[in-house]
């Protein structure tokens, strides 16, 4: 039996393994890089052991260091939760090879099937060679042989770039798996996303646990996931179990996976299987009424599954991903404090999360905050269920996706089941567009309150009359960012206490010093909740949704705006590559990539803002940037 158990993993994964071990009655050992010290899987374990690594990204990738902290706390045990190591054959076998129990496949069947190279020859598919591929067969997928979350895949629809993206495609890959292999596949367009978990034990029985839909994706990294997959026929469902239990017992699998597939034309096409727990398995437990880990665990202690089939399956279960990124600006990661993350209580929800209030997003890791999860009878129930409680979510810190995901799964596409994997592709303009009148609504219980927390804030007279004179006064001014737009709004103090000016159809009822706005809008009362962190910060959660403004300062220096032409980190990262030969003086093109820099585990690429004439360089590799830093500068071709 399993007495103490160490979490190869941080992050929101560590602590779900922590949770279950605990209702097992199991003590656990956390890992942590210098960057993870005060990380909430740290506070949670029984202990904890630092792992010194030369960054913080290769930390969780140390092998050895993980196998001695498991031997000097302990533990008996090792589980790897998903990414980093978990399917990395080396590493089971070193943690078996020190006499402790593996929580996952074994080292042979991951050999057979982590690798995606291998494990599409296994099933009869050979990918592309990359010096043969010919226009005739673009577009092309390229993609990491190890690994997921969309890290090391890159789409190449023209043949001049192939060189370049599939040297960053091995960048990414290495930096994010410790594997820098990446190979070729045709890339289908539209398809659909459709996986099947299986589970076995060491006694013969394997289960195929129905399907999961995870179509809509970014950057080919899943968004929102659903079981069982919607508007598949019953012989397509039967094929894809069919398939999947091949898959295992072609292996001889013991423990959880995942065995993925493209559905296109109502043809089934294999991707790959996945060695290791899904991010997406919480849909899968609230479905079929089973704790995936705890049943890895009892696998890994010799235990049979409890019957030769799986149980019923009940009611629709949706995930959605929510992650620290500005989708309207190129999915750029974002980082900072996050001062608050509250989700609404209720049945058949459920957060699953690494974080909590006042913990800091950092630049070294993947930038998702918390999987949020709803379960109803139906899939209308739970698709309804799930936005709703993501648009009552109070979200406070940097810019996250949290509109886009209640924008998406109310979008007539998903509720008629109808997304593919290009769903973003076509739809993001559409998603993040600002709403008609609700902006205009929160930016003025932003100025409500912002006037009622100056008149508390008051002495003497002015405080007891609220601020009223018998002469009219100008308007105060204030001045907010939010989504790269600026709104400049004005208010008056008067004798009942302040209104807001030049914003049509919105009339202040009440506002009180604690952040509690009571507006009118277009005839209909609303209740707002205004939220201030540091000096500048502003949240404003409406009934409708949310909005983060940063309140701008009065003056501006001119000295400190960048020059025309500067190209600026628009995230904290470290820079990771410079285009090859550029120098000072270099001719460049608009749209041609620059810089690239490596923030959350993913790069992004720095382009040309115009052509013109490079006459400055401060981005070398290994240089650590924070946001608006100067990278370069390009001045443009004057134009007669």
């Amino acid at each position: 039996m399993i007495e103490k158990l160490l979490v190869a993993n941080r992050g929101e994964i560590a602590c779900r393994v922590v949770r279950t071990c605990r209702e097992l009655g199991i003590a656990t050992v956390a890992v942590y890089s210098d960057a993870d010290a005060g990380a909430l899987h740290v506070r949670d374990a029984d202990e904890a052991v630092r792992l010194p690594g030369a960054t913080p990204a290769e930390t969780y990738l140390r092998g050895d260091l993980i196998v001695r902290a498991a031997l000097a706390a302990g533990a008996d045990a090792v589980h790897p939760g998903y990414g980093f190591l978990s399917e990395n054959a080396d590493f089971a076998r070193a943690v078996i090879g020190a006499g402790l129990v593996w929580i996952g496949p074994p080292p042979e069947a991951i050999e057979a099937m982590a690798s995606k190279i291998r494990a599409k020859q296994l099933m009869g598919i050979e990918p592309l060679a990359e010096d043969a591929i010919t226009e005739a067969e673009l577009p092309v997928l390229v993609k990491a042989a190890a690994g997921g979350g969309g890290r090391g895949m890159r789409i190449v629809r023209e043949l001049p770039d192939l060189k370049s993206e599939l040297e960053a495609a091995r960048a990414e890959a290495l930096s994010a798996f410790g594997d820098g292999e990446v190979f070729v596949e045709p890339y289908v367009e539209n398809g659909r996303h459709v996986e099947v978990q299986i589970l076995a034990d060491a006694h013969g029985t394997v289960w195929a646990l129905g399907t999961r839909d995870c179509s809509l994706q970014r950057r080919h990294q899943k968004v929102i996931e659903e079981a069982p997959a919607p508007g598949l026929d019953g012989e397509l469902r039967v094929a894809l179990a069919e398939m999947a239990l091949r898959a295992a017992r072609a292996t001889d699998y013991r423990g959880a996976g995942t065995v993925e597939f493209l559905i296109a034309d109502g043809a089934a096409h294999f991707l790959e299987m996945n060695t290791r727990l899904q991010v997406e398995h919480p849909v899968t437990e609230e479905v079929f009424g089973i704790d995936l880990v705890a049943l890895q665990i009892r696998i890994a202690e010799g235990e049979a599954l409890p019957s030769a089939e799986p149980p019923t399956p009940h009611g629709h279960a949706v995930e959605a991903r929510l992650y620290a990124e500005d989708p309207a600006r190129g999915w750029a990661p974002q980082t900072g404090t996050l001062h608050r993350l509250c989700l609404p209580a209720g049945p058949g929800l459920r957060l699953d999360t690494g974080f909590t209030d006042g913990d800091t997003i950092g630049v070294h890791y993947d930038a998702m905050l918390a999987k949020v999860i709803a379960w109803a009878p139906t899939r209308a129930e739970a698709v309804r269920k799930l936005a709703g409680a993501l648009e009552r979510a109070r979200v406070h810190g940097p810019v996250t996706n949290r509109e886009l995901l209640v924008r998406s799964l109310r979008h007539p596409e998903f509720r008629e089941a109808g997304v593919d994997t290009g769903f973003y592709d076509r739809r993001l303009p559409e998603l993040t567009r600002a709403a008609d009148g609700t902006e205009t609504a929160a930016l003025a219980a932003a100025l409500a309150d912002a006037a009622a927390r100056r008149r508390g804030a008051a002495a003497g007279v002015t405080a007891r009359v609220g601020g009223w004179r018998n002469l009219p006064s100008q308007p105060q001014t204030r001045r907010y960012l939010t989504g790269g737009t600026e709104y400049e709004a004005r208010y008056r103090t008067t004798r009942t206490g302040s209104e807001a000016v030049g914003l049509p159809g919105v009339r202040v009822l009440d506002a009180t010093s604690d952040g509690s706005v009571l507006l009118e809008v277009n005839g209909v009362r609303r209740k707002f909740e205004v939220s201030r962190y540091g000096a500048d910060q502003v949240n404003v959660d409406t009934p409708t949704g949310a909005y983060t403004f940063t309140e701008a300062p009065r003056f501006l220096d001119p000295t400190a705006q960048p020059a025309p032409g500067s190209l600026l980190a628009p995230m904290p990262g470290t820079v990771v590559r410079v285009a090859d030969g550029l120098a000072t003086g270099a001719r460049v093109t608009a749209g041609q990539p620059l810089v690239w820099l490596e923030a959350m585990k993913m790069e992004h690429r720095i382009s040309a803002p115009a052509t013109g004439t490079l006459t400055a360089l401060h981005a070398v590799p290994g240089l650590q940037v924070e946001v608006g830093a100067l990278l370069a500068v390009v001045q443009e071709d004057e134009t007669s």
